[in-house]
């Protein structure tokens, strides 16, 4: 039985047709070109090759590649300002205070980056609380960590709080651990995958 609701932040509380993204992606692949001194052309498809067993680019730049500035990298790939393609959004807020669980926001971007998209968008008082990726110290989304600690934190149960994220990476991650799981695939990328899934935020009310 359904009791709380777990929410990705990005692409998933909003369309990935504003481009946010595909934006802080190319400021994640020029940070990695500056820092690793690789051709642009190249530093895609290499930082996704030697970034694939981890959870996020970060991860593998600290573990494995010594990165030292966090901070600096964050603010490379969030700078302010970023959210300003968002206004706020009445409709969304409206369903999601519709929707009568307590929610909370579990994200593998930092606080500041969370808190700017969700009051752009207005939607702050929706949430209870968010879990970033330094509260899971760095370790973020699949690790089974990141989900056990915003449940635990939160007071939610592994088999009554229900997870609603735009990669299937993520997904499988929560699904792994014996949690109900439903992919947002605006897109339709992902209909051979054999997970629950939505194309719309709004289809969700059904769906539960």
């Amino acid at each position: 039985m359904t009791k709380a609701l777990i929410f990705d932040l990005d692409n998933t509380l909003y369309s990935e047709a504003t481009g946010l993204e595909l934006r802080v992606l190319e400021r994640i692949n020029e940070y990695v070109c500056a820092y690793m001194g690789w051709p642009m052309e190249e530093t895609h498809q290499r930082r996704r090759e030697r970034a694939r067993r981890f959870g996020t680019t970060l991860e593998w730049l600290v573990l494995e590649e010594g990165l030292k500035d966090v901070d600096g990298y964050f603010d490379y790939i969030h700078p302010e300002g970023e959210e300003r393609c968002f206004t706020p959004d009445p409709v969304l807020k409206s369903f999601l205070d519709a929707l009568d669980y307590p929610k909370i926001i579990l994200t593998n971007a930092p606080m500041e980056h969370a808190r700017r998209v969700l009051k752009a968008l207005a939607i702050e008082s929706c949430f209870s609380s968010i879990f970033d990726i330094r509260y899971n110290g760095l370790v973020g989304k699949p690790h089974p960590k990141s989900y056990l600690r915003a449940l635990q934190e939160s007071g939610f149960s592994l088999d009554s709080a229900v997870f609603i994220d735009d990669s299937p990476k993520y997904i499988r991650g929560y699904k792994a651990l014996g949690g109900r799981a439903i992919l947002k695939d605006e897109m339709n990328r992902f209909s051979d995958l054999e997970f629950e899934r939505i194309r719309s935020l709004y289809e969700l009310s059904a769906i539960l």
